[in-house]
């Protein structure tokens, strides 16, 4: 009796992990032929080979897939049923006392491992290269030659205006404003000219207004000036969205950014939201293993097994929508950004379960 159970047990589990494997596939080719239309439109405004979309389409691939890896863990789901369905095996299984419930134990477990590699090996993979992508690309945009990071020392600026280079260092950043600023300025040479210190600097547009600055020349003429405006490529928007690409981060970049970004004053309520949606991937797929489950063994009940598929999908995309209008709450501080990211899925989990009791009396 043991080897039966053991044997049921691989056999389920290879059988889930073939349709996974096969799902993954089709995703990432039609993900594929769909990305690179777009990267061949790009370069081709720039009269490159036809190498550099290639190149690109592969390297931002790992990402996209893994926003989209709740749907094929569904859709594999909802394969794997069909296939136990189409061979009787569903009844084969009962006769050996196997429930409905044992088989979506198994399937799962292996959905929860898989989940764990996903934030821990395959998005660390798929950040690194989408990171790679970011920096490869902006080489063929205008935007090459600014440069922005945030550090333990705060934010750092790299910009180019009217033949002179500047670094822009500032400590704090509230709101429209950028305090405890310090601008070196340089000629092209990097050949330092002058530098300017002040408290405050507004940069709610690309004309900064630096109030109560303090001018220090290199040929020793300093000076104090109570407003001095500034010519910058940067304004706030252009700061925040610099930062907003976090499918760049992986979950230990991310913690680190975080504070980071506390010790700069910036908001963190973005970072907090993609740690916690990361951290609760491994429920998310639960949940779509669930459902998928609910659906195809309630299909004698329904009209076919493709009506059941194509309901999986809209239910998919309706769970999708919600969990991003939760978010947006989150991060515009309707709710705390942790309710926002964990009540839907405890919400849904626990419906989900409901359905499983029902499933299990079948």
């Amino acid at each position: 009796m043991m080897n039966i159970f053991k044997t049921y047990h691989e056999y389920l589990i290879k059988l889930f992990l073939k349709y996974l494997l096969v799902i993954i596939s089709i995703f990432a080719s039609l993900t594929f032929i769909l990305n690179i239309l777009e990267e061949i439109k790009f370069f081709n405004e720039l009269n490159l080979s036809i190498y550099y979309p290639f190149l690109f389409t592969l390297l931002n691939l790992p990402s996209i897939l893994f926003e989209i890896f709740p749907f094929i863990i569904l859709i594999t789901t909802q394969l794997f049923f069909s296939h136990l369905y189409a061979k009787d095996e569903i009844n084969l299984l009962k006769n050996y006392g196997v429930k409905n419930t044992d088989i979506i134990k198994i399937i799962s477990f292996v959905t929860i491992l898989f989940g764990f590699f996903l934030i821990f090996g395959f998005h660390t993979f798929s950040s690194n290269l989408k990171h790679n992508y970011l920096s490869f690309k902006s080489g063929f945009t205008e935007d090459a030659k600014y440069l922005a990071v945030i550090n333990e020392n705060g934010l750092w600026i790299k910009d180019e205006q009217d033949g002179e280079v500047r670094i822009i260092n500032a400590e704090e950043i509230d709101k429209n404003y950028l305090k405890d600023v310090t601008i070196s300025q340089m000629d092209n040479g990097y050949k330092l000219t002058k530098t300017l210190i002040a408290e405050k600097v507004n940069i709610s547009n690309k004309n900064w207004v630096i109030e109560k600055a303090k001018v220090f020349n290199v040929d020793g003429k300093n000076y104090e000036k109570d407003k001095i405006n500034f010519k910058s490529n940067f304004d706030i928007k252009k700061i925040n969205n610099l930062f907003s690409n976090l499918s760049s981060l992986n979950i230990f970049q991310l913690r680190s950014h975080y504070e980071d970004y506390r010790s700069l004053g910036y908001s963190t309520l973005e970072i907090e939201s993609e740690i916690n949606k990361l951290l609760t991937l491994p429920i998310y797929l639960l949940i779509m293993i669930f459902i998928g489950s609910i659906l195809m063994l309630n299909v004698k009940y329904s009209k076919s097994k493709i009506f059941n598929v194509v309901i999986g999908i809209l239910l998919s995309v309706i769970i999708y929508y919600i969990n991003y209008f939760f978010n947006l709450m989150g991060i515009n501080e309707r709710l705390p950004v942790i309710l926002s990211i964990w009540f839907p899925l405890i919400i849904l989990l626990l419906m989900s379960y409901i359905g499983l009791i029902k499933i299990n009396e079948k």
